[in-house]
């Protein structure tokens, strides 16, 4: 167990171009149970959240709707703040890029790259995307027009634009990549960008004059018209919050722990936030943690779908603490989740109601029963030296799991040692041992619930904070630093104590509470009869209109700078071999392609993916473990139709 003497953890900042959806929430609430964990084991604990509100995409979203943009802005932004808080998230700091503070911070970072020669002018010419806020190769464009990110159309901008000098700190990366293995994390993130970095970095435009609302660069440039890019903007934030280019009260707690994101905005925190750094002479980030996407009931989620999972509702409708474990237990760090009410049903009743409440009931009711509610340590090593061996193994291996972000493995691993206890019971059956009279024995067994109760309890403490109070009053203690020390780092037992009585925690639910989102908008639904299970029915001739037929993939090789597609020619016993360009680049690996047979949509129109034609559609399946191709059971000749 180690102790720091300050950690520093930040969520991204949000962009308010919309309210607050359960991708947001996961994010903070890993951000928080970290930093709640930090600080209960004694590290002088900074947690930063906050969010993103310059740019030209909010600009014209506030025109929209008849506001200024700061206005649009604080209405966004306050249901951001007013969610977290509802959250009773830990944050020490809620930053806006539109603080006096930050905007001085930025302007100074801006000035300190320049005087060290990072940035020149020039005249930028380029597809840029105002959804993402980001350009794009004419190579990387869909249909040599379309977002490789979101599929919208781009705008060719050619414009007057200071440039950071990117290209220079390219081998300086990939040395901090290779010095770092865990500076990225999930380590696969780490490879997708260390081929990105490879393929060449070219200078980044880091201002706009084509709008006005963003951060202005130094006055000393005497060049009013331009505002920075709004992605040097927004990474400045991490520094910004500490003090940076005011009065830097907080800077012992750069460099960052760990800075959480979505992987969508990898790129933007791997590549360009070090290289910043870098050109400021700022010590590099210890972790770069970037998390998967949700989706719901296996669909993703859309306005226009009605899906929108909305957590506020699901918090109100489960309880926030069910929905915070959930969040943490249902998926691993880095790969794709999927909510559904089913799902979280599942783990209030099983994991929580079954494991951990009913363990807390059956201790209630046994050390009541036979010991008038008073439980005492003395004998547990005497009597259960091997389960009490088999908890603290457990226990032992927590704090790196989290620090790691496995954070799922770290709940997993945490439930072993109910586990233990609820078998401990079983086997060694206190009222047998009552009716023999080996009273010691008994009252030993019920203090190694107690005490695994007490120590689960404590490391599940940052996760699910108001429940594990609960179980301390019920046990006689409070969860601080002192009971981690005392039963997590010492290994000490409980003094002896009464039990007291708490109602049930985990009251089981036997139905959905929250209206099942609609498959289609009101106005496209059609009558029940041509709807089962959510999927529209077709007609047996609409099903023969697909040409689906077996091939083999002869090649396979990467599309540069694609985090997620990759080039495959795959012979299905034409003339020539079908190009085929298939998103499954973060599953399978070009080399372990070729000789695999697969399912292609073979009468798909001809598309143009990142600049390469595609040829067909490869049919996988996917879900919360993974995705896998659909192949044929044993070998068959290619061309084989499949129907």
């Amino acid at each position: 167990m180690s102790c720091e003497k300050s950690v520093y953890i930040t969520t991204p900042i949000y962009y308010v171009n919309d309210i607050a959806h359960i991708g947001h929430a996961y994010t903070t609430i890993i951000a928080d149970s970290i930093s709640r964990y930090s600080r209960l084991i004694g590290h002088d604990t900074f947690f930063l959240t906050g969010t993103d509100e310059h740019g030209q995409k909010i600009e014209e979203s506030a025109k929209a709707k008849g506001k200024s943009p700061k206005e649009y802005a604080d209405a966004i932004s306050a249901t951001f703040k007013n969610l977290w808080d509802d959250f009773e998230i830990s944050y020490d700091a809620f930053i806006r890029t539109t603080d006096e503070k930050h905007k001085i911070g930025a302007q100074k970072a801006f000035e300190v790259m320049a005087q060290k020669g990072d940035i020149y002018k020039d005249v930028y010419s380029g597809h840029y995307c105002i959804s993402c806020e980001t350009f794009f190769t004419k190579n990387q464009l869909l249909e040599e027009e379309f977002c490789p990110e979101c599929g919208k159309t781009t705008t060719v901008v050619e414009e007057e634009s200071y440039f950071f000098r990117l290209s220079k700190y390219q081998d300086k990366l990939l040395e901090w990549y290779e010095q770092n293995p865990s500076c990225i994390l999930p380590k696969s993130k780490r490879n997708e960008v260390i081929r990105f970095v490879e393929s060449g970095l070219e200078d980044l435009s880091i201002t706009r004059t084509s709008f006005d609302w963003g951060v202005k660069i130094p006055e000393s440039f005497n060049d009013p018209k331009h505002v920075m890019y709004v992605w040097l903007d927004a990474l400045m934030n991490y520094l910004t919050a500490l003090g940076y280019g005011s009065d830097e009260v907080n800077m012992r707690y750069w460099p960052a722990r760990v800075h959480l994101i979505g992987k969508d905005i990898l790129r933007f925190h791997a590549i360009y936030w070090p290289a910043f750094l870098m050109s400021l002479d700022q010590p590099l980030p210890k972790h770069i943690a970037a998390h998967g996407w949700w989706t719901r009931d296996g669909q993703k989620m859309s306005k226009s779908k009605g899906n929108v999972v909305n957590p506020k509702e699901v918090a109100d409708a489960y309880g926030l603490e069910n929905f915070r474990y959930f969040m943490l237990r249902e998926v691993p760090f880095g790969g794709d989740g999927d909510f559904s009410q089913k799902a979280l049903i599942d783990r209030i009743n099983s994991d929580l109601g079954n494991d951990l409440g009913n363990l807390l009931n059956r201790l209630i009711g046994m050390s009541g029963k036979y010991f008038e509610g008073t439980i005492d340590s003395k004998d547990i090593v005497l009597y259960y030296k091997d389960e009490l061996a088999q908890v603290e193994e457990s226990i032992d291996k927590l704090e790196p799991l989290l620090f790691e972000m496995q954070i799922h493995r770290y709940l997993e691993e945490l439930w072993r040692p109910l586990s233990i206890a609820n078998k401990a019971i079983d086997k060694h059956q206190p009222w047998v041992l009552m009716k023999e009279g080996k009273t010691d024995e008994a009252m030993a067994l019920v203090a190694l619930i107690a005490n695994i109760l007490a120590r689960v309890s404590v490391m599940l403490h940052p996760v699910m904070p108001e429940t594990t109070r609960k179980i301390a009053t019920a046990l006689g203690f409070e969860i601080d630093n002192s009971s981690w020390t005392q039963l997590i780092i010492e290994k000490s037992m409980l003094a002896s104590f009464t039990i007291t009585q708490i109602p049930p925690l985990f009251p089981r639910i036997e139905e959905v509470k929250l209206e099942q989102a609609e498959e289609t908008p009101k106005e496209e639904k059609k009558e029940a009869s041509s709807k089962e299970e959510g999927i529209a029915l077709i007609g047996i001739d609409d099903f023969f209109k697909t040409s689906i037929k077996i091939g083999t993939i002869i090649e396979a090789q990467e599309i540069e700078k694609s985090d997620r597609l990759l080039l495959l020619k795959v012979d299905i016993g034409e003339a020539s071999p079908r190009q085929v360009v298939a998103g499954i680049k973060e599953f399978y690996s070009p080399q372990d392609l070729p000789g695999t047979q697969i399912c292609l949509v073979a009468n798909l129109k001809p598309a143009k993916l990142m600049g390469n034609k595609s040829e067909g559609m490869i049919l996988a399946a996917k879900d919360k473990n993974g995705l896998s191709l659909i192949r044929p059971e044993a070998p068959k000749s290619n061309g084989t139709t499949v129907g």
